[in-house]
C-alpha cells in the first residue's frame, strides 16, 4: 500500500525548532521529488519547500527561507523538514507530497499540484 506519513509536529514556543519527517512506504522515494506544503485555519494552502531526487536541489518559499531546511535520506525512504526560529505565523498542518504519476519530475519551487500527500502533522507555535 502506497503511503506518505508525516510526523514530528507539536506545540513549540516562538523561536523554537521542530523537525518534521515524511516517511514513504509501498514505493521508493528515490524516484520522486518531494514537496512540503502547509495549511493554516482559514487560509489557503501554501507551498513551503521542495527537494529534487537527482541532484538534491532545494527550493523554499520566501516566508521560510533561511529558517527551514529540507533534506532527504533515501536509505530511510524519508524526507525531513527542519524548522528553526518558528513564529506563530508558522502554525499550520504540514503535509508532504509527491507526484506519483510523474516519477522523475523536477521541482523548481514549492508547488501545490503534486498528486499524492499524507494526512499531515499539526504544528502549533504559541507561548
Amino acid at each position: 500500500q502506497v503511503r506518505l506519513v508525516e510526523s514530528g509536529g507539536g506545540l513549540v514556543q516562538p523561536g523554537g525548532s521542530l523537525r518534521l519527517s515524511c516517511a514513504a512506504s509501498g514505493f521508493s522515494l528515490d524516484y520522486y521529488s518531494v514537496n512540503w506544503f502547509r495549511q493554516a485555519p482559514g487560509k489557503e494552502r501554501e507551498g513551503v519547500s521542495c527537494i529534487n531526487r537527482d541532484d538534491g536541489s532545494t527550493y523554499y518559499a520566501d516566508s521560510v527561507k533561511g529558517r527551514f531546511t529540507i533534506s532527504r535520506d533515501n536509505s530511510k525512504n524519508t524526507v525531513y523538514l527542519q524548522m528553526n526560529s518558528l513564529s506563530p505565523e508558522d502554525t499550520a498542518v504540514y503535509y508532504c507530497a509527491t507526484d506519483l504519476s510523474f516519477p522523475g519530475r523536477k521541482c523548481r519551487g514549492p508547488t501545490l499540484d503534486y498528486d499524492y500527500w499524507g494526512a499531515g502533522t499539526q504544528v502549533t507555535v504559541s507561548s
